[in-house]
C-alpha cells in the first residue's frame, strides 16, 4: 500500500499539507510519499520533528497553480508535484494520491496520465453532504457538466461501491436529484436515467429526490450531473458558513445570550464538527484506474489527515478492484 501526497497542492501548502501528513502517520501508523520541492518539504518535516523514516520525498521542480489551464498544465509541467504523483499511481495500482491542488488539473491528469476504467465513460467526483442522519454521498459534484443517462447510472453504481466499502453502509439507498418525485419529472436526461436505475439489478433505487429533502437524509446516495451537483455543494458550503455566522452574532448579542451560548457550547461544537468539510477530508475521483482523493483547496492539517484516511480505506477495501469487477459484470449481462 502506497499513499502519495501532493506536497505543493492547496492554498496552505506545504505547511498544512506536511502537518496533516505527519498527523496521519502518527494516528494510522503509515508511510507517506510526499511530492514537491524536496528542500521545502524536508525543512517542514524537520521543523515538526517528524520521524524522517516514515516519509519518502520525491522531488518535483514545478508547481501547477489554480489559475493555469488544467490540460495545458498537465501536458507542459511534467515535473510538477501533481504529475509526478500521477505517474506513480499509474505504475502502481496499489497506491492512492491525495491532493489539495487544482481540481481541473487533477481531473485532467486523471484522464490523461492515469486513464479511465474500461467500461466507465466519465469519472465522477463525490463528497459526503452533511444532514440529520449520517450524510448523503453526492456524485457527480463537478467533473462533468454534461452527462448521458448511462453516465448517471454508472455514477450510482460507483457510489454504491464506495459507500459500502469505505463508509460501511450496506445496500445503501440511491436517489436521483430532480425537481419532483414523480417519474415523469425533469429533463429527458433525468427521465431516461430514472428508467435505467429502476431496472438496474442490485441497486437500491428509491426514485427521484427533491433538493429540500436532502438535509433530512432521505437517501444514502444522490446522483446528478456535475453542473447541478457543484451548485448543490457550493450552496451547502455557503449556507453552513452563513448559519454559523448568524448564530455567532445572535449568541454574542447581549449578556443573557452569551450565558446561553456558554451552556450550549458543547452541543454547538459538535454541530459545527458535523458541518465542517475538514472532517470529511476529501472527494474521491471514481472511475479512474487509480486512487485519487481531492482535498479542499483551503484544507488545513485536519482536512489533510482525514483525506489521507479516506485514501487508506480506499486501498484497504479494494474500491478500485470492486468498481472494475462491477463494470465488467454489467458488460457481460
Amino acid at each position: 500500500m502506497r499513499i502519495i501526497v501532493d506536497g505543493m497542492g492547496g492554498d496552505h501548502a506545504p505547511g498544512e499539507i506536511v502537518k496533516g501528513s505527519l498527523e496521519a502517520v502518527k494516528e494510522y501508523g503509515i508511510h507517506i510519499t510526499l511530492t514537491g520541492d524536496s528542500q521545502r518539504l524536508e525543512q517542514e518535516l524537520r521543523n515538526l520533528k517528524a520521524p524522517m523514516d516514515s516519509f519518502t520525498i520525491v522531488h518535483a521542480s514545478q508547481l501547477i497553480t489554480m489559475e493555469e489551464s488544467p490540460v495545458a498544465a498537465i501536458r507542459r509541467k511534467k515535473d510538477s508535484s501533481m504529475v509526478r504523483a500521477m505517474e506513480m499511481i499509474r505504475e502502481d495500482s496499489n497506491s492512492v494520491l491525495i491532493s489539495a491542488g487544482s481540481t481541473g488539473a487533477l481531473l485532467a491528469g486523471g484522464l490523461l496520465k492515469v486513464g479511465r476504467i474500461k467500461g466507465i465513460d466519465r469519472p465522477a467526483l463525490t463528497s459526503l453532504l452533511p444532514n440529520r442522519k449520517n450524510g448523503t454521498l453526492l456524485l457527480d459534484m463537478g467533473a462533468n457538466t454534461e452527462c448521458k443517462p448511462e453516465n448517471l447510472l454508472q455514477f450510482a453504481i460507483m457510489g454504491k461501491i464506495y459507500m459500502e466499502k469505505v463508509l460501511s453502509r450496506k445496500n445503501p439507498t440511491v436517489g436521483l436529484l430532480n425537481i419532483g418525485t414523480e417519474e415523469t419529472k425533469g429533463s429527458e436526461l433525468y427521465k431516461s436515467a430514472h428508467q435505467m436505475m429502476k431496472k438496474a439489478e442490485n441497486l437500491n433505487f428509491i426514485g427521484n429526490v427533491e433538493a429540500r429533502d436532502v438535509p433530512e437524509g432521505v437517501v444514502d446516495i444522490l446522483v446528478c450531473d456535475g453542473f447541478t451537483g457543484n451548485i448543490v455543494l457550493k450552496y451547502t458550503e455557503g449556507l453552513a458558513l452563513s448559519l454559523f455566522g448568524m448564530l455567532k452574532e445572535l449568541m454574542m448579542k447581549n449578556t443573557i445570550s452569551k450565558l446561553a451560548a456558554l451552556m450550549l457550547k458543547p452541543g454547538l461544537r459538535q454541530f459545527k464538527k458535523t458541518m465542517d468539510y475538514a472532517e470529511v477530508g476529501g472527494a474521491p475521483l471514481l472511475g479512474i484506474k487509480g486512487g485519487i482523493i481531492k482535498a479542499h483547496g483551503s484544507s488545513n492539517a485536519t482536512a489533510v489527515k482525514n483525506a489521507i484516511r479516506q485514501g487508506k480505506l480506499f486501498l484497504e477495501n479494494k474500491v478500485l478492484e470492486s468498481i472494475q469487477s462491477s463494470v465488467t459484470a454489467i458488460g457481460d449481462d
